[in-house]
C-alpha cells in the first residue's frame, strides 16, 4: 500500500521541474512533443500539499474499488486531454472522430483540453481522488510516470477486457507491458514518444551521426553536440549506448553514465544541454548533432532537407501518454468504449494523420496510407518492426532514487 510522500523537494528536483515546464517537453506543442517530466514526489502543487490540507493518505487495496457505473442510463462521458491532441476539421469547428463516435454509439463526449502539464493537472484532481470523490472526469490522458502514480495510489479503475476487443488485439507489442502496468490492466496508450539522434548533414559535412558514442567522442563534432536537459532522455540514451538496459539499471550504472557524459562536457565535446530550443540551433547548424524528440524532427524536416535522424543500433528511449478511468468515474463503460474506438485502425489513422505522434495501434499503416502515404512510411509515426524492437522505456523510480538521480544530473548539466 502506497502512502503520500510529503518529502520536500531538493533544489535539483525543483530545477528539473522548471526546466521541463519552461524549455523541456512540458513547454512543447502537439507537433513538437511530450510533457512535463515527473518528479518522484510530484512536487509543486503535488503530494506534499495534501497533508497540509488535512486530506488523508490514499489507500491501495488491489486498485480503485468499482464505482457505480451509470453508463447504461447516461449516454455521455467527460474526457480530459492535452491541447491540440485530437483531430479537428479544416474549418476548426468540429472534431471528426469524436463526432463519428457519438453518431455510432449515441454517447456524447464532453471533450476538454484542460491538461497543460502533468503536475498542474494532478493538482486539479488530487483533492477529489484523495477524498474518494468523483473528479467529474471519466477519462484522462496523462504521461506514463503520472499514470503509474495514479495506479499505485489506487486512483485508477481496472479496465474490463470485454469492452476493449480492438484495444486488446491491436495494441502494438512495444507498448503492451510497461513495468508500471503489466498487461495494461488499467491503461492504454494514446500516443508514444521517441527520443532519437538528429543531425544536420550540412553541418557534419555529409557525415552520418548514428550513435551516442560518436556524439560523445568524434572530434569532428567537438563543440557542436547537444544533449537534452531531461534526465530520462540523456541518461537513458547513454545507458543504451553503454550496453545497459534503462529498464533495469543500478545506481552504479547511473553513476558510470553520468561520468561518461561528464567526460564529454569537460572536453567541450558537448556544446550545451537543451530543452526544445535545440530545434533552432540544429536547423542553423550551430548544433551538428543532438538528442531530439521525434515530433520535432518531423516538423524540422518539412522545412530543412538537411535535417536527418537515426535510430541507434543500441536502441532508443520511448515513453507514452496514456488513457485511464479515474476512481469514482460515473461512466466507466462509456469510457472503455471510447478507448476501444480509437484502437480501430481507420480511426487511429485519422488521429495519427492529424497529431503526428507515434501511433500505438497495429495494423494502421494501410489506413494511414489512404490519407497520406508519406506519413504511412514515416517510422517516427509508425515504427516498423525493426525500430519497435529497439525501443526501451526508462524504469520507474522511487522517490529516493528520483532525488538522488536528479541531484547528480543537475550537477552534470550545471543547473
Amino acid at each position: 500500500m502506497e502512502q503520500y510522500e510529503p518529502d520536500s523537494l531538493s533544489a535539483a528536483q525543483v530545477a528539473a521541474m522548471r526546466r521541463s515546464a519552461t524549455s523541456g517537453r512540458g513547454a512543447l506543442t502537439r507537433r513538437s512533443l511530450l510533457r512535463a517530466s515527473g518528479m518522484g514526489a510530484l512536487a509543486v502543487g503535488g503530494l506534499g500539499t495534501l497533508s497540509a490540507c488535512g486530506i488523508p493518505p490514499a489507500k491501495r487495496e488491489g486498485g480503485a474499488p468499482a464505482s457505480d457505473d451509470h453508463s447504461a442510463k447516461e449516454k455521455r462521458l467527460s474526457f480530459s486531454n492535452w491541447t491540440e491532441y485530437m483531430d479537428v476539421s479544416e474549418d476548426e469547428k468540429s472534431r471528426p472522430t469524436l463526432e463519428a463516435f457519438t453518431r455510432r454509439t449515441g454517447i456524447t463526449v464532453k471533450y476538454t483540453e484542460d491538461i497543460n502539464d502533468n503536475v498542474e493537472f494532478f493538482g486539479k484532481i488530487k483533492p477529489q481522488l484523495a477524498a474518494g470523490q468523483d473528479t467529474g472526469r471519466d477519462l484522462v490522458c496523462v504521461t506514463d510516470w503520472l499514470a503509474a502514480r495514479l495506479i499505485r495510489l489506487g486512483w485508477a479503475q481496472k479496465l474490463d477486457p470485454a469492452n476493449l476487443p480492438h484495444a486488446f488485439a491491436n495494441l502494438s507489442p512495444q507498448f503492451r507491458s510497461p513495468d508500471w502496468d503489466p498487461g495494461r490492466a488499467y491503461s492504454y496508450p494514446w500516443t508514444g514518444i521517441s527520443t532519437v539522434i538528429a543531425y544536420n548533414s550540412k553541418a557534419t559535412g555529409g557525415k552520418k551521426v548514428d550513435s551516442v558514442s560518436q556524439m560523445l567522442e568524434d572530434p569532428s563534432l567537438k563543440g557542436k553536440v547537444g544533449f537534452l536537459s531531461e534526465m530520462r532522455d540523456s541518461i537513458g540514451m547513454t545507458l543504451l549506448d553503454s550496453g545497459k538496459d534503462p529498464g533495469k539499471f543500478s545506481d552504479d550504472d547511473f553513476d558510470a553514465t553520468v561520468a561518461r557524459i561528464q567526460k564529454a562536457v569537460d572536453k567541450k565535446q558537448i556544446r550545451r544541454f537543451t530543452g526544445n530550443d535545440y530545434t533552432s540551433d540544429l536547423s542553423k547548424g550551430d548544433l551538428a548533432a543532438c538528442l531530439a524528440w521525434a515530433g520535432d524532427v518531423i516538423q524540422l524536416q518539412a522545412d530543412n532537407p538537411d535535417i536527418k535522424f537515426v535510430i541507434p543500433d543500441a536502441g532508443y528511449i520511448t515513453s507514452s501518454d496514456n488513457l485511464l478511468v479515474p476512481a469514482k468515474a460515473r461512466h466507466k463503460t462509456n469510457a472503455e468504449k471510447l478507448i476501444d474506438y480509437y484502437y480501430e485502425p481507420p480511426v487511429a489513422a485519422e488521429l495519427a494523420a492529424y497529431i503526428n505522434y507515434v501511433c500505438p495501434v497495429e495494423g494502421v499503416r494501410e489506413e494511414l496510407a489512404k490519407i497520406d502515404e508519406s506519413m504511412a512510411s514515416n517510422t517516427l509515426i509508425l515504427p516498423d518492426k525493426a525500430m519497435a524492437a529497439k525501443s526501451r522505456a526508462f524504469r520507474s523510480l522511487s522517490g529516493k532514487e528520483e532525488t538522488a538521480y536528479e541531484e547528480k544530473f543537475a550537477k552534470l548539466i550545471g543547473a
